[in-house]
């Protein structure tokens, strides 16, 4: 064993940790409750002893990872993570977001962080918004529109990096002048994909880059699935926005569902396939929302509400019932009697007289001979223009 990967100081645990992160894969259960049972270093140390398999892996897996191990050098990890720019935050630590402890065997070792925020503070307070790569410009409209909102009313906004629905989440909370995290499949020192490198350095200089793969570290198909646990569980809620039947952002979603937090999703056409994902979501127990106030009320605190929605206020909106009655009581071309115009309001006569006076005053109705006849201001405002008929 070279001095490098001796851990005989008090940061130990941490070295253990990053040693870790190149042996075992992002969200291994088996590996966690090796964690769990013997600790970070009784894990490394089983692993350079070179003995039997610790349980649950077959000696072939073991192998392995045992093959893992003897390149791991987690020193050199940690110097050319401080020369990006990057820390390595451990569980147990004071800026280790606790609700990733949800994940039980499957937490992460420990995440590589790029940015000064801190993580703890900021994920307290987060929302992810995720959905297609391929989005539409719909798609893209409302992921950019929900961030944006989200980060004028103080929420951080968490995704993925990727093109399409993450990219322009990002870019809105950045346009707001807001806070976004981008959580990666990769090592936070290479950005991917590589078409937003410029996005993803500027999300580290206004925001957090995060991860769980140390330095240099490339992405595969499974552990884009993997990484969508982390961000499903550092948020508070998770808003698909476009996402086909088959899409990495309804795992997201379903990982949320599965920890206890907020499920949402914004609607499409019924004939988009882009947007099936998302409806299945709705049919079964998501929560549908259209901007960041129906977000927030469901992810923010008490008091948090988003205003009612109602449509335009009609000018027949403001009168008493018993004038509305009267006014609906007359037809929309001809002149009506007192007595025709009462029957249809069904009140008395008297009544009916007292109301008409009082449109007439409002340039509802006007009177003609012994009748009384709508006027062409009402028939517009309040039951359309009759010429458009």
């Amino acid at each position: 064993m070279s001095p490098v990967d001796s851990f005989d100081e008090p940061d130990d645990d941490l070295l253990a940790r990053v040693f870790l992160t190149r042996v075992l894969e992002p969200g291994d259960e088996i590996g966690g409750r090796w964690v769990r049972e013997f600790g970070v270093r009784g894990v490394v140390g089983r692993l350079r002893e070179l003995g039997g398999p610790l349980p649950g892996v077959s000696r072939k897996r073991w192998d392995g990872l045992v093959a893992r191990a003897e390149r791991a050098v987690p020193r050199e990890d940690l110097a050319v993570a401080q020369e990006a720019g990057v820390r390595f935050v451990a569980p147990g630590t004071a800026e280790w977001p606790r609700q990733l402890d949800d994940l039980g065997d499957a937490r992460p070792l420990g995440l590589w962080v790029r940015g000064r925020a801190d993580l703890r503070m900021w994920a307290l307070r987060s929302v992810a918004v995720v959905g297609a790569r391929a989005c539409t410009e719909y798609g893209a409209h409302m992921a950019a529109t929900l961030s944006a909102g989200l980060a004028e009313r103080g929420w951080v906004v968490v995704s993925g990096g990727a093109y399409g629905v993450d990219g322009a989440a990002h870019r809105g909370a950045l346009g707001a002048n807001g806070a976004t995290i981008a959580v990666l499949a990769c090592g936070v020192d290479r950005p991917y994909p590589r078409g937003h490198t410029a996005l993803i350095n500027r999300i580290a200089d206004q925001g957090l880059v995060l991860g769980e793969l140390p330095p240099g570290d490339h992405p595969t198909p499974s552990r884009f699935i993997l990484r969508n646990r982390v961000i499903a569980a550092l948020t508070r809620g998770t808003v698909v926005v476009e996402a086909a039947h088959r899409s990495g952002s309804l795992v997201t979603a379903r990982a949320a569902r599965r920890l206890g937090r907020h499920t949402m999703g914004v609607p499409g056409p019924a004939t988009s396939g882009l947007s099936a994902g998302v409806h299945e979501l709705l049919r079964q127990d998501a929560v549908l929302v259209t901007d960041a106030a129906e977000v927030v009320e469901l992810v923010g605190g008490i008091g948090e509400l988003a205003p009612e929605r109602r449509g335009p206020v009609l000018p027949r909106d403001l009168l008493e019932a018993g004038a509305r009655q009267v006014l609906a009581a007359l037809p929309a071309r001809a002149s009506a009697s007192v007595a025709e115009i009462a029957r249809g309001a069904q009140t008395s006569q008297d009544d009916a007289v007292a109301r008409l006076y009082e449109l007439r005053a409002l340039g509802y109705v006007e009177r003609h001979d012994d009748g009384w006849k709508l006027t062409r201001q009402a028939m517009i405002s309040v039951r359309g223009d009759p010429s458009a008929r």
